[in-house]
């Protein structure tokens, strides 16, 4: 471990990933403090997390385990719109986002967490880098690490021009009760890793912890999420908000519109196997638009970027959560040993920013193989959910 409180980080976003970047800059002898936008307690960006290596080892430092927040699966079965389902054995580890959330969050007490922190201007003085938000507050460190999401703020300050582009696709999705689900739907889901695919949409669900981590059968959650072709043309208007806001990157849980509630049951009566139309009719749907973010840069002077506001990949890899705390780890393990009064690490730092710009090129470029078996995001490709 690095001289305690070498340097001070600065990091702007407060999910998983500016969580675990708190956890591995603090190992390295850091001093952190966390500043998110939302008001309130941060939204998940996605229910289901896949359990991934990296996950696992940081989960394992803390004191805990992948499988004290993960529900296991034991099978993944194939539906079919008519015929019996196709399966196979394969164990594999599924969480949530508030509870891997949780258990990340929990041990940071003596950590300053600050909401509603919009980042507005970075500015970077000798050893010094001060963020001001837009409620007037302004704080001082040394280092400034964004890990603020597909929207960031602090990617928008160090590289204006680059901009997320729709990827002609959306994720519909559901996260609900097991309780809530017939019993004879819930016994085809359970311990299963369930998928449904055809030309232009891909549907997969497998159950998780429930709402505050539980893994005892009857408490646990059914999620599902469900990629669908959509128009560009056509988002705006499923992304309108009954509340009268315009979401750009994700309509949360309650927003969808009377008539797009009504309009996704019906695709999904026509498109879905049985089975998941009757999953989607019950259950509150929320949904994010998938958009591209190809990689380009991650370091600039006193501050880094991790996870998706350095770039995205699709979310058929599953490893959009691992890939945050990948750059996390790595960003710290480049900054181990530097103190305000020495040069930046430069070196360090352009090292780890080639590996992982690296790396992300590779998961992006799985990532839209992986779409594209599924005719999802491609050239003329089927379209749903289409006004004109």
């Amino acid at each position: 471990m690095g001289e305690r409180n070498a340097f001070k980080a600065l990091i702007i976003g407060g999910s998983v990933g500016g969580l675990a970047a708190a956890h591995e800059l603090g190992s390295v002898g850091a001093e952190v403090a966390v500043y998110e936008r939302s008001a309130g307690r941060t939204e998940p960006r996605g229910a289901g997390i896949v359990m991934q290596p990296e996950v696992e080892m940081l989960l394992e430092r803390l004191g805990s385990s992948a499988r004290s927040v993960g529900v296991l699966l034991h099978e993944r079965q194939q539906l079919h719109f008519h015929g019996k389902a196709e399966r196979y054995k394969a164990p594999q580890l599924m969480t949530s986002w508030d509870t891997l959330y949780r258990a990340l969050r929990d041990p940071l007490t003596d950590v300053c967490y600050r909401l509603d922190s919009s980042l507005a201007r970075v500015r970077v003085e000798g050893h010094d880098v001060t963020a001001e938000f837009s409620d007037g507050y302004t704080v001082r460190g040394n280092f400034l690490v964004g890990a603020d999401g597909i929207g960031s703020a602090t990617r928008r300050l160090i590289d204006p021009a680059a901009r997320p582009a729709y990827a002609g696709y959306v994720a519909w999705r559901g996260l609900e009760s097991e309780s809530r689900v017939p019993d004879d739907l819930l016994e085809l889901l359970s311990d299963r890793f369930t998928f449904f695919g055809s030309r232009g949409m891909q549907m997969l669900c497998y159950l998780v912890p429930g709402p505050n981590g539980e893994l005892e059968e009857g408490a646990r959650r059914v999620n599902w999420v469900w990629y669908v072709n959509v128009a560009e043309r056509n988002l705006s208007r499923l992304m309108a908000g009954r509340s009268g806001e315009q979401f750009a990157h994700f309509l949360p849980p309650g927003e969808l519109m009377p008539g797009t509630v009504e309009e996704v049951g019906a695709q999904a009566d026509s498109s879905l196997p049985p089975q998941f139309a009757r999953l989607v009719r019950l259950s509150e749907v929320f949904m994010q638009p998938v958009f591209d973010l190809p990689p380009y840069r991650m370091v600039a002077d006193h501050a880094a970027l991790i996870g998706d506001a350095a770039g995205t990949v699709r979310p058929h890899t599953a490893s959009g959560t691992s890939k945050a705390f990948g750059d996390a780890a790595g960003l710290a393990a480049a900054m181990n040993g530097w103190t305000p009064s020495k040069a930046l690490p430069a070196r360090g730092l352009e090292e780890w920013e080639v590996r992982r710009l690296a790396h992300l090129a590779r998961l992006s470029e799985i990532g839209i193989e992986l779409a594209v078996t599924s005719s999802l995001g491609v050239a003329n490709g089927r379209q749903f959910f289409d006004s004109e």
